[in-house]
């Protein structure tokens, strides 16, 4: 661009008005935001206290929250109650194929992970999903709340339904070896594949934002799935939310 030279419109121009104090936060924001994007802080990197941010940017510490609040809910970074705030350190590209396996999705990334039980418990199907894995509603299930991480940071949080007695020792398989696919080669499913998988995008409630360590207000991937055994008999019936910032969902079409 060439620089030029114009005469001013007004002999005495006004002079600028002074931001409104208000207006500080999103200032800070925006420029922590920029040391984020050119690498002065980087991913997986804690942030400055709020004390020293304050003291860096010459306000008080509730708008240096404010600042660190809008940029969590852009996804940039995450806080964590008691140890800080911690720059947003990846975003995982997991493929859901005809089959789809959490640990080896995430040794194709490098990135080493498990899933770990939260909760067990028996329940009675609902007409749903009764439907979905072919059984009588009320029939008992196994259900599961399950937590997906990688590098300590949670992808996803599910429920899984599975069919009693079949899967009956299957939590326990899961809980010493962090896979289903383990759980399900315990009870001799030696493979299975995906039937359908069913994505949609959706604000979570506030149990599933504090597992997944994320604002209520920022959207997750809501994942319906269906896995089958190689007759073709359901075996797993689940609903998944992935955080959205730190995972992408490729849909693959092989048969591999």
């Amino acid at each position: 661009m060439t620089a030029t030279t114009s005469t001013p419109l007004f002999a005495n121009p006004a002079p600028a008005v002074r931001p409104a104090r208000d207006s500080f936060w999103t200032r800070i924001a925006a420029e922590l935001a920029e040391s984020i994007g050119s690498g002065i802080y980087c991913p997986g990197e804690r942030l400055p206290s709020e004390h020293a941010l304050a003291e860096q940017f010459g306000v008080n510490r509730h708008t240096i929250r404010r600042s660190l609040a809008s940029l969590c809910s852009q996804g940039l970074v995450r806080i964590t109650q008691g140890s800080g705030t911690y720059v947003e350190d990846f975003a995982v590209d997991l493929a859901l194929g005809k089959r789809v396996r959490h640990q080896q999705g995430l040794a194709q990334a490098g990135l080493r992970g498990s899933l770990v039980v939260l909760e067990e418990k028996q329940v009675r199907a609902t007409a749903a999903v009764a439907k979905a894995l072919q059984v009588r509603t009320r029939s008992p299930l196994l259900a599961l709340r399950v937590i997906g991480q990688a590098e300590g940071q949670p992808l996803h949080v599910s429920e899984r339904y599975f069919p009693l007695p079949r899967f009956e020792r299957l939590a326990d398989v899961v809980r010493e070896t962090g896979s289903i696919t383990a759980g399900f080669a315990a009870h001799g499913v030696a493979d299975y594949t995906r039937r359908e998988s069913r994505i949609t995008a959706e604000l979570p409630d506030a149990v599933v934002a504090a597992e997944l360590r994320q604002p209520a207000t920022r959207p997750v991937l809501l994942v319906k799935s269906l896995n089958v055994d190689l007759a073709g008999t359901p075996i797993e019936f689940a609903h998944a939310w992935f955080a959205g910032d730190r995972v992408k969902l490729t849909i693959t079409h092989d048969d591999q």
